[in-house]
């Protein structure tokens, strides 16, 4: 943050000149607040004595630092006391402000002990210690939420500055969630929304703990309840602690002032502001003006001060009379000439006639009981009537005679001060011919506002002859004051042009209006005055006696030119009290005060009953504080003293329990608003003096609103402009100097806030802080109210500050890793171990800054961009520190690539950026290097591998195919996720890969293939012939390249069949030829068979002996047939073979070319075979044999899914005739037949 010492330094200074010279505003005389220990002369008695030893410098200069202090705090308690009077006569009586009640309501600050409360609440959950049933989305998100933010240093000097709330933590987690919500997934009949809801209402409970929310405090302490409407005696208790005034001596001030006489509180404004009219032209008369800019402004700087005093009257006159009673609002006079603002100056303006004065009376009568009824018996029923003369008339109850009570309340309304009350009491009579009821005595009343309340006897008026002569009636009779009669009661009276002869008249003081008083006489029965004199401009003052006047003890009287008047009472306190009431009326400057022999004793000798304000008064005297209560407002220096105020009511503010971000609550706003109408605080004066110390706190680490900011500078600038804001149209050069000086610092506290935005608006909190303040900046930027600032100008202010940001926050961000002191002594890899945890943070803190800053500039993402580039600049330094020092072949550093490359590439102002290039070039001779090895590696496994293969099936294929594909997908996967973002180098990678996959799965079908042919070389042509295992592991190795190589060859470019169509060929030309050679080895078995059938052509020697013996052994024993046992063998072998051939070979296609071929080529030979004995007859073992072999060598291969298209071709067609022909001729020639053996088709023969 700044440096807030030079500004706090001044501002002490400041405010160190204005204590000691809080006086009135440079036109008028200085007047200096008296101190009780301001006197510099010691006693006498003091100053004479002689000390024996003399003191050291160090002690003495202790004893005058000490005094000094001491005198100090002295002038600044009376400041304070002063100031407090002026306060709380602004609470006791506003005219023209009220308390706001659309101020956006401020939330309950955390504290320290709160924030680790919660933390320990949230790592309870973690740590599956509560009763909270989550699933694992939410944990990751509770998880995510406090290690990213509870833990966080800027959330904890946030707390500590008191500008964070549990809104705020809710906040920040509810935009957290709502990211990770929305990349759900979605599941039927669960809405997102149903699941945010939940979450935060777990989060809440999280948050909560074991609170029971139910156990409140039974009264809210001062500070939290400030957000609402305050009442006066909560607005009193509020500036008592602002102030830090004692509550006797607020006591004793409220008295002394009289805050709950609403009377005396109008007389006081009625006084200030009369006073400051004087002040006004006093400052017109002698010239003294503050400096303007312009002579014309010193006139209009007169006419805004009566203006405003104008306005302050037309306020004051548009109240009630009095707050505490009825509604009663003043009666508007008429005026004999038409102004804007009032002008009550000149005592002509005002006509005020008899009928003006307009008083209305509440009378309550209550008939208690009647004493001293004789003349009528007992069981008699009696009743009393009442009446306010001229007004209608009630009647009580009927009561017996023996027991005359009743209680009985009437009540009257009437316009006459002095009304005539008649009662009556009645009996009923009991003749028949009797028209009214019997009148047993009256009683005839004429009260006073200021008579009795309590019932009282009244003896009664009876009629002549009654033997009722004791006959008393007990009643109450209260009249109750209007609300505009401010005093009342009977006087003696003399003056020039009223009440010219020296009489008692009943007297009545009325407020007219709030600058209109009038003293009334009256008569009995009359609701006009018979006489009235107007206040305006009179003094009221105690008199002696006056000779040659008789009537009257003690005097008062009211004196004005060219006319006095004289009072007389016959009471002291009475005379009192209308003193006081005549001076609250009058306005006048002077105060009366009692003569002292008047006070001690009266004529009586004893002890008169002084009023309870005169009391107060002695005893506020008494305690030293009556300077301050009688102090005159116009003779201070109220900008002075405001500013005091607003820096106390500010730093109350801040210190209280609500993240108030600088906003004053209502009742605060509301008495300052009242103190600057009333004390006439210019509002540039009082919005500077705000900014002043907004920014002073702002500078030692507050949280302070912007917005806040925004209002009082925009104010400020619109009245330095000339844009009369609050209608004030002079601008003091004192004001433009101040305002230019604020202006400056203001610009300089936003570039500091914007620069260090992740600290100082951590969090995006509060919310619209950023924003707001970059909008403040270019108000700032603005040469006037009218010309927008352009916007390169700002563009050009914002870009320096991200600048220093970024170094900012890579510094904060390597402190806090602790990066450098690791660079310079980790070894290689726990330097790459640590670098990687920095990219992991940096990467972090951009995201935050996106998430919770990107929206405030969204107008300059490009300067977000250049932000950016700017701190990964450097990071590159120590990327390019921590890389140097690895080994040469060291791959350990890809995961570092991936994970920047991965952020880079989707952040579509940073892919192929400055360090996103940089980063490339970093580690293209890394991925070259690493391919290069990687070939030379997988060349020399197939070279050694497929030398020592021992062609053992190993998943797919064999161990060193397996490895081979292994190690090529791995190597694509390696590449592809590297995701680099440059497409030619990209693409290169790409062709380079399928390039090698095709030429080392080449090399792996070329080996197999030879390795294929050599080991059906060495395998035997017999019958015994059961096909190895690893040859069925070189046919699944083909297979497996096969499959490989379409996912391994193929680019996704335009040479996307280049590589894949070569090896496919390979791989199914290989295919073939091993299915030849396998086939080839297969029909050489059945070849060896039909050779040794071929013993049996006719013809040959060896078919006539074999015959010759056969037929001779058959006669003497059972000879086994020739052939069968052949037959039997041939087809196990194929059996068997198909089964190996079915079972380990992957592929059925490869499977079912191979029978294929092997079917055909089997029935070729058999076919060869028979053409060649065409002119032959075959013998009949030899056709027993071949039948057999060919039935079931064709329903073998039908088994194993040969097609019937294939099954029966020429070949087995010319092979079924001829052996059907041969067969035929064997039934005819040969008696014995073939003995069962038929070509035929038959189910019945044995397998």
């Amino acid at each position: 943050m700044l440096d807030p010492s030079s500004s706090e330094e001044e501002s002490d200074e400041v405010l160190e000149e204005e204590r000691r010279d809080v006086l009135v505003a440079g036109t008028s005389p200085r007047l200096v607040l008296p101190s009780q220990g301001r006197d510099s002369r010691e006693p006498a008695g003091r100053a004479g004595t002689a000390r024996p030893v003399s003191p050291s410098p160090s002690v003495i200069s202790e004893e005058r630092e000490e005094q000094e202090r001491q005198q100090k705090e002295e002038a600044d308690r009376r400041i304070r006391l002063q100031l407090y009077v002026f306060t709380i006569r602004c609470i006791a009586y506003p005219f023209n402000a009220k308390q706001p009640t659309d101020m956006a309501r401020r939330q309950q600050k955390l504290n320290k002990q709160q924030l680790q409360s919660i933390k320990e609440r949230f790592q309870a959950f973690l740590n599956g210690e509560t009763q909270i049933v989550a699933d694992e989305a939410f944990y990751n998100a509770i998880r995510c939420y406090f290690e990213v933010f509870l833990t966080s240093e800027r959330v904890a000097r946030m707390v500590h500055c008191g500008g964070c709330s549990a809104n705020d933590f809710r906040e920040v987690f509810k935009k957290n969630i709502e990211k990770r919500v929305r990349s759900l997934p979605e599941i039927d009949g669960l809405s997102k929304e149903t699941v945010l809801s939940s979450w935060l209402a777990k989060y809440d409970a999280i948050y909560r703990g074991e609170e029971d929310l139910r156990k409140q405090p039974k009264r809210m302490a001062l500070t939290a309840v400030s957000e609402l409407i305050l009442s006066k005696e909560q607005l009193y208790e509020m500036f008592q602690q602002i102030l830090g005034i004692k509550k006797f001596e607020h006591q004793l001030l409220y008295n002394a002032c009289q805050l709950d006489n609403a009377d005396e509180q109008a007389a006081q404004i009625r006084r200030e502001l009369d006073g400051r009219l004087q002040l006004a032209e006093q400052i017109a008369k002698e010239k003294k003006f503050p400096k303007f800019g312009s002579k014309e402004m010193e006139v209009m700087y007169i006419e805004e001060l009566k203006s405003s005093v104008n306005l302050l009257m037309a306020n004051l006159e548009s109240l009630p009379v009095s707050k505490g009673g009825p509604e009663f609002k003043l009666q508007k006079l008429k005026r004999s000439q038409n102004s804007t603002f009032l002008d009550l100056g000149d005592e002509n303006d005002i006509q005020l006639s008899k009928s003006d004065v307009v008083l209305s009376f509440t009378l309550e009568i209550v008939i208690m009981e009647v004493q001293g009824l004789k003349s009528v018996a007992p069981n008699r029923i009696v009743y009393c009537t009442m009446e306010v003369e001229g007004g209608e008339k009630l009647q009580t109850d009927q009561a017996e005679a023996s027991r005359p009570q009743w209680g009985t309340q009437g009540d009257f309304t009437t316009t006459h001060p002095r009304p005539v009350i008649k009662v009556k009491l009645f009996t009923e009579s009991t003749g028949v011919l009797a028209l009214e009821d019997k009148e047993l005595g009256k009683v005839i009343l004429n009260p006073t506002p200021n008579s009795g309340k309590s019932p009282e006897l009244h003896k009664m008026i009876v009629p002549k002859n009654s033997q009722d002569s004791d006959l008393k009636i007990k009643l109450a009779v209260r009249m109750d004051k209007p609300p505009n009669m401010k005093h009342c009661g009977f006087l003696y009276v003399l003056g020039q042009k009223v009440w010219k002869r020296w009489k008692k008249r009943f007297l009545v003081l009325v407020q007219v209006s709030q600058y209109t008083f009038a003293m009334c006489s009256y008569k009995e029965k009359k609701a006009e005055p018979q006489e009235l004199m107007q206040l305006d401009g009179y003094t009221v003052d105690y008199t002696e006696p006056q000779l040659g006047l008789q009537g009257g003890r003690v005097f008062f009287n009211a004196v004005k030119e060219g006319d006095a008047i004289v009072f007389a009472s016959d009471d002291e306190q009475d005379r009192i009290l209308w003193v006081q009431a005549m001076y609250r009326a009058t306005g006048q400057s002077y105060k009366p005060v009692p003569p002292n022999q008047v006070q001690k004793s009266n004529t009586r000798g004893g002890q008169i009953e002084v009023p309870v304000s005169q009391v107060y008064a002695e005893r506020a005297q008494k305690h030293g504080m009556e300077e301050f209560i009688s102090a005159d407002p116009c003779r201070f220096d109220h900008s002075i003293l405001f500013r005091t105020l607003q820096k106390r009511t500010l730093d109350h503010r801040l210190n209280d329990s609500y993240s108030c971000l600088g906003w004053f609550s209502p009742g605060q706003v509301f008495v300052l608003d009242e103190y600057c109408a009333r004390y006439g605080v210019r509002g540039c004066h009082r919005h500077i003096c705000y900014l002043t110390e907004l920014m002073d706190n702002a500078e030692s680490g507050a949280v302070i609103d912007p917005t806040l900011l925004h209002y009082s500078f925009a104010f400020c600038a619109s009245h330095v402009h000339g844009n009369r804001p609050d209608g004030l149209g002079t601008v003091t050069a004192q004001e433009k100097e101040r305002f230019e000086d604020i202006k400056e610092r203001l610009r300089l506290l936003l570039e500091n806030q914007i620069t260090h935005f992740r600290y100082c608006f951590p969090f995006g909190r509060p919310e619209g802080g950023l924003k707001a303040t970059l909008s403040l900046l270019e108000r700032v930027l603005m040469k006037d109210i009218a010309t927008p600032v352009p916007p390169e100008e700002v563009k050009k202010v914002v870009r320096k500050c991200l600048e220093k940001a970024a170094l900012i926050n890579y510094t904060r961000l390597t402190e806090y890793a602790r990066i450098e002191e690791m660079l310079n002594q980790a070894s290689p890899e726990k330097k790459l171990e640590d670098i990687l945890q920095l990219a992991d943070l940096c990467i972090e803190v951009l995201q935050q800054n996106e998430e919770h800053h990107s929206e405030a500039f969204a107008w300059w993402p490009d300067l977000m961009a250049e932000h950016a580039e700017m701190f990964w600049s450097l990071f590159a330094v120590d990327l390019d520190s921590a890389l140097g020092a690895q080994a040469q072949d060291s791959w350990e550093s890809f995961p570092l690539f991936q994970m920047l490359n991965n952020y880079l590439r989707n952040d579509s102002h940073l892919c192929n950026g400055k360090f996103h290039k940089h980063l490339q070039e970093t580690f293209v001779p890394l991925v070259v290097r690493y391919i290069d090895l990687m070939e030379s590696s997988i060349a020399q496994s197939v070279h050694r591998g497929f030398e020592q293969e021992t062609w053992q099936p190993v998943n797919n294929g064999s161990a060193s195919s397996e490895d081979l594909f292994w190690k090529l997908d791995a190597l694509q996967i390696f590449v592809y996720d590297l995701h680099w973002p440059e497409p030619e180098f990209s693409q290169h990678l790409e062709q380079r890969l399928k390039l090698m996959a095709c030429d080392m799965i080449e090399a792996c079908v070329k080996r197999t293939r030879i390795a294929f042919e050599a080991k059906l070389q060495k395998i035997s042509k017999s019958a015994d012939f059961r096909l190895p295992h690893h040859v069925c592991t070189m046919f699944n190795v083909l297979v497996d390249a096969k499959k490989q190589s379409t996912k391994l060859c193929v680019l996704n470019g335009g040479l996307e069949q280049q590589y894949h169509s070569k090896i496919d060929d390979l791989i199914e030309e290989t295919f073939k030829e091993m299915i030849s050679l396998l086939v080839s080895k297969f029909v050489a078995v059945l070849e060896g068979m039909l050779a040794k059938l071929s013993r049996y052509d006719e013809g040959t020697l060896f078919s006539s002996i074999l015959s010759f013996t056969v037929k001779a052994a058959s006669k003497y024993v059972e000879v086994p047939k020739p052939g069968m046992d052949l037959a039997d063998t041939y087809i196990m072998f194929v059996r068997q073979n198909q089964d190996i051939l079915r079972e380990k070979i992957n592929e059925e296609l490869y499977v079912e070319k191979l029978f294929d071929q092997w079917y055909c080529s089997s029935m070729k030979s058999i076919c060869i075979w028979l053409t060649d004995r065409l002119d032959l007859q075959l013998h009949i073992y030899q056709l027993k044999t071949l039948i057999k072999i060919v039935k079931k060598t064709y329903r073998d291969f039908r088994l194993q899914g040969v097609l019937e298209g294939t099954l029966h071709n020429k070949t087995y067609e010319t092979i079924h005739n001829r052996l059907t022909v041969e067969e035929t001729t064997i039934s005819v020639s040969d008696g014995g037949g073939l003995q069962g053996i038929t070509m035929k088709d038959s189910d019945e023969e044995e397998g």
